[in-house]
């Protein structure tokens, strides 16, 4: 069926003098047009605001829905030429609210790591959306996002950085206490603690240490990693076994300074003395 503008076009068409429309003809056509033109806005504007970017600690980028969305269908047709820019607005308003609740979040996971100024200069300008109109909502919207995700990265940057240097710092740490170690294990190092020890512990003086460094310079050469593939006797105090020295600490392995504190314990239990002790291993050749 022809409307009555295409009937009026038609009858022009053959030649027929065609009855003006009336007023209220025309203002009805009108009106169809702008509702026509005003749907699309509007189907435009909930779409975008259907797909509000999430983005936040622990949250990754996604589609929140609004909890209502209105749509031009619970409209009656032919209600104003400016609802539908209304309901533009307040869809433009409802994915600003969920971008500013983003936004805040990822400030706060960011704070000490980047500079979050430009994100908190959008976030405040974003803030007045209510009193702006559609179009400067949705700019002031996605200048946001990109903020809060320009903020993310370098945060997640700053983080890359900081566990390097917590791991160069680790690793530069164990360096020196395996330095330090291998520094106290050389035999001049050992022979200096088993000095001490023997001195501080048992109260052996000079010829007590005599005997006992050429017992332990015959037994290992002061070496804590010495070991007699014969018998199995290890460490500077030739343990057999080795883990005997457990005892003493469970770094026996890898610490002279252990090896002689039990050395030293078992020359005190067993020969009361390193010089006897240096005495019965001259005659039997084993401690």
């Amino acid at each position: 069926m022809q409307n009555a503008e295409s009937q009026h076009e038609n009858a022009q068409n053959d030649g027929i003098h065609a009855p003006r429309l009336s007023r209220l003809t025309r203002t009805g056509i009108s009106a169809e047009k702008r509702q026509s033109r005003r749907t699309r806005l509007v189907i435009a504007s909930t779409a975008i605001a259907a797909s509000v970017l999430v983005v936040g600690s622990g949250v990754g980028i996604g589609l929140a829905a609004p909890s209502s969305l209105v749509t031009s269908s619970t409209i009656a047709p032919h209600t104003g030429p400016d609802v539908y820019d209304v309901l533009a607005k307040g869809q433009a308003d409802l994915r600003a609210q969920n971008t500013i609740s983003m936004a805040t979040a990822v400030i706060t996971t960011v704070q000490g790591k980047t500079d979050a100024t430009p994100l908190v200069s959008s976030v405040a300008s974003l803030s007045k959306y209510k009193a702006l109109d559609a179009e400067a909502v949705v700019s002031l919207t996605k200048q946001t996002t990109t903020a809060a995700q320009n903020a993310q990265a370098a945060a997640a940057e700053a983080d890359r950085v900081a566990a390097e240097q917590a791991a160069a710092a680790a690793a530069a740490q164990a360096a020196a206490a395996a330095a330090a170690q291998a520094a106290a294990n050389s035999p001049d190092a050992a022979r200096a603690t088993a000095r001490d020890m023997a001195a501080s512990s048992y109260g052996w003086d000079g010829s007590q240490f005599s005997c006992l460094d050429q017992l332990w310079q015959k037994e290992s050469g002061w070496s804590y990693t010495a070991y007699n593939a014969d018998g199995g006797a290890t460490g500077i105090p030739q343990a057999l076994p080795g883990s005997k020295m457990a005892s003493a600490g469970n770094d026996w392995a890898t610490n002279a300074a252990t090896q002689i504190a039990w050395g030293l314990g078992y020359i005190k239990g067993s020969y009361g003395t390193p010089c006897s002790a240096w005495s019965h291993s001259q005659a039997m050749n084993w401690y």
